[in-house]
């Protein structure tokens, strides 16, 4: 400075000053309780001021913004809510896509309005944006308030609603969710549990969201009101506004109540259970207080190929930063050394565990992906290179812990036992059921001699002697190109108050105790959603040799929730009420089911089925006092006729090779008859079956 000034002391106003012009924000480090560390992980609100102020209690404005009469100590009752500036936006907020049509995150640019004839969500599909390690601009987190929706005509200022309140029609979501609380006892969802999740706490949360997700899925494809174009979102939003989500607080490494290899459909499952916080940003990061200073470090990523993420070996991912492309035909840039990728930075340093959830191609060939809980890693290396698109990128490489539970490396394997370009251990037969399955089920043991179950008939279908009687004749479908959503006429819907149960993919939609399916007197084809039980298997099974509960069941594919698994097949013993002497291959519909779970409790009908001397790859599913299967009762009418059938759908999100189990049931309440000792090993094992 002392260049520019005459020797007299004054400014030489002759010399050129390169000045630059001042922001108009001051930056703000505030020191306030509550900051978050590794003990007490709460963001720190990220506020935003101008540079006259007011300023929040404790911090001080950065000289030369203001001088030391400039009103810098305006108290915290004129910051924020209660004064004219506008309340800090939180640093685990989440802010709305605006761009429907490609799914693009919030960019820094305000988005053309568009008018909408009807409400319609606001939002970008999990099946793009979500798979692109997306920059989340308001640092890592989700906020219910922030899936946004807009209705034609309102006036300019009304608020907007949200997701978790918006009434379409007749339909009150609010009462749907309030229904699924009630009978999962979520109403009271206490503290403790928001903070620190378990098992039970995670699977009921889930299984609530999903059940919601499919039934406003339903709903909306029937058009029988109009719902939500997203209800993976929706769903996820009330349940989020009600506050009930668990392992809220962030933490570094494994996340109570998450076993390595579980997987997921949806990125707002991953909020929901706190494995993930942010619905799109890639990186999950958290301060921690060092010495006086706080930094950023990673607490968990989401690799689903937006970038050329990639590893040679299973154990090892090279992952691609956040920024630069947002979206297809975007202008690119380089990407900057902040937020997530900065936290990936310092985590390098620091070496701190970081989850990683992989994200996988679905193989039901949906645009949608599977994420897979991989575990931890540490971040052993950073750099950073051109793209394909010429900007610079940053790169992660980041290497798996020893000794976790296998999870994508399962994967890849498996593929390759599809492929024939690995031998699987224990192979006793490629396909046990000769063909006579859509899918092949195969043989294995890999724990001792034996070379398979005792003899028996293979047979895909429930074998019937004689139909139960109807009092009145049943009208067949004419859907000729197969039962459709929406569709008052088709008489198998009514059956089904008016939708079709199964989902375009063999899911079921519905909740109802008894699903009816298309029968023989039906005009539509084999393939009609109406018929997905009666089309065979829809997932590649294994019957297994088990160490202490002989054999078992399980699938080489994952299988979503309410999908279908197979029917159980075999004989109708005769009248229902007599039983097969030492027959441990009997399904008995009679029998006393738990009532106090919503899924597993099922309504009694008079069937009994052996599949001792023939039967299907059912037969060999065990039981377990915290199953992952369901079974529902199948109606397929006829002329006068009524044929009742078992299918077996999925109670949950179940991973490959993980043993598939349903509860048995007992004969009779509090009796003792027929007792066996129970070898589940759940937590919630009765001890008995």
């Amino acid at each position: 400075m002392e260049h520019y000034l005459n020797s007299n002391g004054s400014i030489d106003k002759s010399r050129v000053l390169d000045v630059k012009p001042v922001r108009c924000l001051v930056p703000v480090f505030p020191s306030l309780p509550g900051l978050s560390s590794a003990s007490t992980p709460q963001p720190t609100p990220f506020v935003c001021v101008s540079p006259s102020g007011p300023f929040p209690s404790g911090v001080q404005p950065f000289y030369p913004f203001l001088g030391a009469n400039s009103g810098a100590h305006q108290t915290v009752h004129d910051f924020g809510v209660h004064g004219n500036i506008p309340a800090p936006v939180p640093l685990n907020s989440f802010r709305t896509p605006t761009n429907e049509e490609n799914g693009s995150v919030g960019s820094h640019k305000r988005a053309p309005k568009v008018k909408k004839s009807r409400a319609a969500v606001t939002v970008g599909g999990d099946s793009f944006n979500e798979s692109l390690n997306e920059d989340d601009q308001y640092g890592s987190g989700f906020s219910a308030d922030a899936v946004n929706t807009t209705t034609s005509g309102k006036r300019r200022g009304r608020p907007k609603k949200s997701v978790a309140d918006i009434k379409v029609g007749e339909f009150d979501t609010d009462s749907l969710v309030n229904s699924y609380l009630a009978a999962f006892k979520l109403h009271h969802f206490d503290e403790f549990r928001k903070v620190n999740g378990d098992k039970e706490t995670v699977s009921t949360l889930l299984l609530v969201f999903d059940l919601m997700r499919r039934h406003l899925a339903q709903l909306e494809e029937g058009k029988e009101v109009s719902v939500s174009k997203r209800p993976d979102l929706k769903a996820g939003a009330i349940l989020m506004s009600k506050g009930v989500r668990t392992n809220t607080g962030k933490r570094i490494g494994n996340v109570p109540g998450i076993e390595i290899g579980d997987i997921f459909l949806f990125r707002m499952e991953l909020c929901i259970v706190g494995l993930h916080a942010p619905s799109m940003a890639g990186i999950d990061y958290m301060s921690v207080k060092i010495t006086m200073d706080e930094e950023p470090v990673a607490v968990s990523i989401v690799s689903s190929g937006g970038y050329d993420d990639e590893g040679e070996e299973s154990d090892v991912l090279i992952y691609s930063g956040q920024g630069g492309v947002q979206k297809k035909g975007a202008t690119a840039f380089d990407q900057k050394l902040e937020r997530g990728n900065l936290a990936l930075e310092k985590s390098l340093h620091r070496g701190n565990d970081v989850r990683v959830i992989r994200g996988v191609k679905d193989p039901a060939g949906t645009t949608g992906k599977i994420y897979i809980y991989d575990g931890v890693y540490k971040v052993q290396q950073s750099w950073a290179e051109k793209s394909t698109a010429g900007f610079n990128v940053f790169k992660y490489k980041l290497v798996r812990v020893p000794g976790q539970p296998e999870a994508f490396s399962l994967w890849k394997l498996i593929q390759q036992w599809k492929s024939g370009t690995a031998s699987m251990p224990g192979l006793i037969l490629p396909d046990l059921t000769s063909g006579a399955e859509s899918q092949p089920v195969t043989l294995v043991n890999d724990v001792d001699g034996e070379k398979g179950p005792a003899h028996f008939n293979y047979t895909p279908c429930l074998k019937y002697v004689s139909p139960f009687p109807l009092p009145k004749p049943s009208l067949g479908c004419r859907c000729l190109a197969g039962c459709q959503p929406g569709d008052a006429n088709c008489p198998c819907n009514v059956k089904n108050d008016g939708l079709v149960p199964y989902s375009s993919i063999g899911v079921l939609m519905t909740n109802k105790s008894l699903i009816y399916e298309c029968g023989d007197s039906c005009s539509c084809p084999p393939t009609c959603r109406g018929r997905m039980s009666q089309a065979g298997l829809k997932v590649h099974l294994e019957v297994f040799k088990t160490r202490n509960r002989g054999w078992g069941l399980r699938s080489w594919d994952p299988i979503r929730a309410g999908g279908f698994i197979c029917e159980y097949a075999g004989d109708i013993v005769n009248g229902g009420s007599i039983r097969a002497e030492n027959d441990d291959y009997v399904f008995d519909s009679t029998r006393f089911y738990d009532g106090s779970d919503p899924v597993k409790a099922a309504a009694p009908f008079p069937l009994v089925i052996s599949s001792k001397n023939a039967g299907n790859v059912g037969r060999f599913m065990n039981h377990s006092c915290s199953p992952n299967v369901v079974w529902k009762p199948v109606v397929r009418e006829s002329n006068h006729s009524a044929y009742l059938h078992v299918a077996f759908f999925a109670a949950r999100h179940i991973p490959p090779m993980q043993e598939l189990t349903y509860d048995y049931g007992v004969v009779e309440e509090g009796g003792q008859k027929g007792r066996r000792r129970c070898l589940c090993g759940s937590d919630k094992c009765r001890g008995h079956f």
